[in-house]
């Protein structure tokens, strides 16, 4: 069962379950209209993954990838997204909504993407001229804009351009509706769903932006007080830390650093730039630089958990379970019992929360004149999911740990030997504070350990920080175990030749083997013997594509390889795997057709 709390604007009529007041001052327990109808089938559909929220409409994404929709200013249900495939990922911008899949495709509608059709979701990664460029990782909605960042680490805008927001001339662009690359090499993408700016951040923490810039809310200092900066433009002066997340609102933007010392625990600060009056700057005074938001609410012990961020009011949770506020609150989207504005930071009241005791799990996100603080556990990758469901099958597991209690938590000891530092003997050191926890506590450890995700429970994870290796993420890992020849224990034989495969990337990669592996009646043999429908050429392209997702250049493509891997995948149930395999080898086909092609022209003329 989820729990939400809500206040502000109700724009919807059906949004909160008999709930006359079209204002709510104070935050109540949200309830979905339709929750006491076939109460079996929704409870897993209740289980909250995100919010978001603008003028139009509201939606929320569940964790079995399913999402609902509520029209503002509507007496109608909430309907389903009819996307037929898992969402991971929902935004909504004031004119735009985005939905990012799996499988790494984006669907939106709006009002510059499809303006013939302002209602119909289409597949706006697919126009992505660079057909290589085509997955997308991450999806953020802007005012009336949206960005797109690939595999490929490369951000793509799509939609309008009047103010210079996806990084080009507004004259000679005013708006596109095919995604356009903006820069190469961004590893994140900030903006937010009522700002008509941007900031792009590369690997080095070099942060760049471009947009909507009269309330000075990009940050380029008092010197650049143009009303738009229609270039990408490197933003100086960035307080020192590890840059976590930028939100902006119309006239400002806020900015969450990490500071990490060597003989202290990381500590969270935000930081502001823009236009004061109304918003949700949290001072009184315009800042043209990113600046310290201070407040006597933010406790040395205290950090930051998570923040959001509207058009003209910000929210803030910490680790002690404070909910602070500040900017417009004219329709009570602050929470605090009435309507007066607040220009700097004010804690906000909190009734009784129902899982308190785990306060990391819970978000909060600012709607459009309304808020919503809401449970919602961690959540996993594709991959960590897998990963887990392996750490649970003990013939997977040969490393066990004792809580204080007398529980034994069995872990991979492959997987630990990769996540923990190397330079000493980390699994004691793990065991001794495993000693000390319960058997929840110690569940949450191995989490932060497989996932990298601090915000499972920051108060333990400041206690392992030490051990953990905090350069690698669990798909890195998983990457070097793969390619380790020591750590391969899955052997196919075909021809009389044996070809090893570790079981963990079998099981991300073929339906086949996972199920083969994660069913309870699992083979536990080891190998698949003689499968020899592939000869040496194509089986060496699937053993390659399995590792890197590619092709290598220099292997020629036939169509008499293609027809043979077509046996292969439907043998190993690769169809669902992205990039697709098939896919890739009839584009290098192509290719190769085509420079083929060039080449007897040229020699012709």
């Amino acid at each position: 069962m989820n729990e939400i709390l809500f206040f502000g604007l109700n724009k919807n009529p059906k949004l909160i379950k008999n709930e006359p007041k079209e204002i709510i001052t104070k935050p109540i327990q949200f309830k979905f209209e339709n929750e006491n109808e076939n109460e079996n089938e929704n409870e897993n559909e209740k289980q909250i993954k995100q919010i978001s929220t603008g003028n139009y409409s509201t939606i929320f994404l569940f964790e079995n990838g399913k999402a609902i929709e509520y029209l503002q200013n509507s007496n109608q249900n909430p309907s389903k997204i009819q996307i037929e495939e898992n969402i991971q990922k929902v935004t909504v911008g004031y004119r735009n909504e985005a939905i990012l899949t799996i499988e790494g495709n984006v669907f939106a509608k709006g009002y510059d993407i499809n303006p013939n059709n302002t209602k119909e979701f289409i597949n706006i990664s697919s126009l992505i001229e660079d057909i290589n460029d085509r997955i997308i990782q991450d999806v953020v909605s802007g005012y009336d804009s949206i960005y797109l960042l690939t595999s490929n680490q490369n951000p793509y805008g799509i939609g309008s351009n009047q103010i210079g927001q996806l990084g080009f001339d507004s004259k000679t662009l005013k708006k596109t509706e095919k995604p356009i690359l903006m820069m190469k090499n961004i590893s994140k993408i900030f903006s937010g769903n009522s700002s008509n700016h941007v900031f792009l951040l590369n690997s080095n923490q070099e942060l760049f932006g471009c947009g909507y810039n009269y309330y000075g809310q990009l940050g380029l200092g008092e010197s650049r007080k143009e009303i738009k900066i229609e270039k990408l433009t490197k933003i100086q002066n960035i307080p020192k830390g590890k840059i976590i997340d930028i939100k902006s609102g119309y006239a400002y933007s806020v900015m969450l650093i990490e500071n990490q010392n060597e003989n202290e625990d990381p500590k969270r600060k935000l930081y502001s730039c823009g236009y004061y009056h109304y918003n949700g700057l949290g001072k009184n005074e315009n800042t043209y630089e990113f600046t310290e938001i201070k407040s006597s609410l933010f406790e040395n012990d205290d950090n930051i958990l998570d923040f959001s961020v509207e058009e003209d009011h910000t929210l803030i949770l910490t680790s002690k379970s404070k909910l602070i506020g500040f900017g417009d609150n004219a329709y009570g989207q602050l929470g605090t019992g009435d309507t007066n504005n607040q220009l700097i930071p004010i804690q906000i009241e909190l009734p009784e929360l129902r899982s308190n005791e785990d306060i990391s799990n819970y978000h909060v996100y600012c709607g459009y004149n309304n808020s919503f603080l809401y449970y919602s556990p961690p959540s996993f990758s594709n991959l960590e999911e897998d990963l887990i469901k392996l750490f649970e099958r003990k013939e997977f597991c040969n490393i066990s740990f004792k809580t204080k209690n007398g529980e034994i938590i069995e872990a991979h000891k492959l997987i630990l030997k990769y996540r923990l530092n190397q330079n000493q003997n980390q699994n004691e050191k793990l065991q001794e504070i495993i000693s000390k926890k319960s058997i929840k506590e110690s569940n949450q450890i191995f989490e932060m350990i497989y996932s990298n995700r601090i915000q499972i429970n920051p108060k333990l994870y400041y206690e392992i920080k030490e051990i953990i290796n905090l350069n690698e993420k669990i798909e890195e890992t998983m990457k070097r175990i793969y390619l380790n020849e020591n750590e391969k224990d899955f052997i196919i034989e075909r021809k009389e030749k044996q070809y090893k495969f570790p079981k963990l990337i079998l099981i991300m990669r073929s339906e086949l083997y996972r199920g083969m592996f994660l069913s309870v009646t699992e083979d536990k043999s080891n190998k698949v013997t003689d499968y020899s429908e592939l000869s040496n050429k194509s089986f060496q392209i699937f053993e390659y594509w399995i590792y890197s997702n590619q092709i290598k250049d220099e292997i020629q493509i036939t169509q008499e390889i293609i027809d043979e891997i077509k046996i292969g995948i439907d043998y190993f149930q690769l169809n669902q795997t992205y990039p697709n395999l098939f896919d890739l080898l009839i584009n290098k086909l192509n290719n190769q057709n085509y420079q083929e092609f060039q080449i007897k022209l040229q020699n012709q003329n």
